[in-house]
C-alpha cells in the first residue's frame, strides 16, 4: 500500500516540523511526503527537497489549515498514494503508526482512522526509539491495544481530532474534505467528523497507530484564539444547528467575555 503523509506548517512551528522530519526520516523513510505552508510566504530555507511543497496563503481571517489539507490530499492522490495519513506539524509518528494505519485501512477501507494520541511534557524529547516507553494516550479517547480497532459510536464523532487521522483517497472524495469556509483556529476538525457520521463513514479508533504531540505553550480557555472560535462556532452553527466548543465558549462566558444572544454567542462590549 502507497502510503503518503500529510503535513501543514508555518514557519512559527519550524523546530516541531523540522523534529517531526528526523522522526519520519528514521521510521519511514520511504514514505511519500506532501507538505503545505499557511504563510504569507514560504519562508526561505524551509522547504525539503524530499518532500512535496504546497503553497496555500491565509485568508482574511488566518490560516487556512483546512484548505491546505485539502491542497495536499489532491496532490498525493495525484500522485498515486493509496492511504493519505494526516499528521499535525506538532505532531510526531510513532514507530508503528504507518504499519497500523495500513493495517487499518485494509479491513476498513470506507473508514476514518484515528490513533491515540500523547501529549508530551515539555521536558521530554524522546529518542524515536524510547517513543513507546513515553506513550500515554490521552484519556478522553479510547485506545485500544496495538492491532485492534473499534467502530466508534454516534456519540464519539466529537473526539475526532484531525492531529493525527488517515483515510483512503475514496473515502477522501466522499467526504469532499474539509470545509473551507474555516479560517484560524478551531471547529474545522469536528465539522468533517460531522461530516463523515451524515454520510455514514464509520470512524474507527485504531490501536497502535500512535502519535505525539510535541509541547508548546497553550491556554485553556484558548484566549489568543477567541474571536477565531467565535467566528468559525457561528460558521459550524450555521452548518448543524449547534455551536461547537461548548466548555471554552462557556469558559469565556464565565469571564465575562463573550454573552449568547438568541442563537449567537458575541463579545461583550469593553471586556
Amino acid at each position: 500500500m502507497r502510503l503518503a503523509v500529510l503535513t501543514v506548517a508555518s514557519a512559527a512551528r519550524r523546530a516541531h516540523l523540522e523534529r517531526q522530519r528526523e522522526v519520519l526520516a528514521a521510521v519511514a523513510p520511504d514514505t511519500a511526503r506532501v507538505e503545505v505552508f499557511l504563510d504569507d510566504e514560504v519562508a526561505p530555507g524551509i522547504r525539503d527537497p524530499e518532500a512535496r511543497t504546497l503553497h496555500v496563503p491565509p485568508g482574511p481571517h488566518g490560516l487556512r489549515v483546512g484548505a491546505g489539507r485539502n491542497a495536499a490530499a489532491a496532490a498525493a492522490i495525484a500522485d498515486g498514494a493509496e492511504l493519505l495519513v494526516f499528521l499535525d506539524v506538532d505532531c510526531l509518528p510513532g514507530p508503528d503508526l504507518f504499519a497500523r494505519y495500513a493495517d487499518a485501512a485494509r479491513m476498513h477501507p470506507a473508514a476514518l482512522l484515528a490513533g491515540p494520541v500523547t501529549y508530551l511534557a515539555s521536558v521530554q524529547r524522546p529518542a524515536v526509539a524510547d517513543l513507546p516507553f513515553v506513550t500515554r494516550p490521552h484519556r478522553a479517547r479510547p485506545a485500544l491495544p496495538p492491532g485492534e480497532t473499534r467502530t466508534a459510536d454516534p456519540g464519539e464523532y466529537d473526539l475526532f481530532w484531525s492531529l493525527s487521522f488517515a483515510v483512503t483517497p475514496a473515502t477522501w472524495q466522499r467526504l469532499g474534505g474539509f470545509h473551507d469556509g474555516y479560517e484560524g483556529y478551531g471547529a474545522e476538525d469536528t465539522d468533517l467528523a460531522w461530516t463523515a457520521r451524515t454520510a455514514g463513514v464509520p470512524l474507527v479508533w485504531t490501536g497502535g497507530a500512535d502519535a505525539y504531540h510535541q509541547w508548546h505553550p497553550v491556554s485553556s480557555p484558548p484566549w489568543q484564539h477567541l474571536d477565531d472560535i467565535l467566528r468559525n462556532g457561528a460558521e459550524f452553527h450555521r452548518r448543524w444547528g449547534v455551536w461547537p466548543m461548548g466548555g471554552w465558549l462557556d469558559a469565556f462566558a464565565a469571564a465575562g467575555a463573550i454573552e449568547r444572544r438568541g442563537a449567537a454567542w458575541v463579545r461583550v462590549p469593553n471586556a
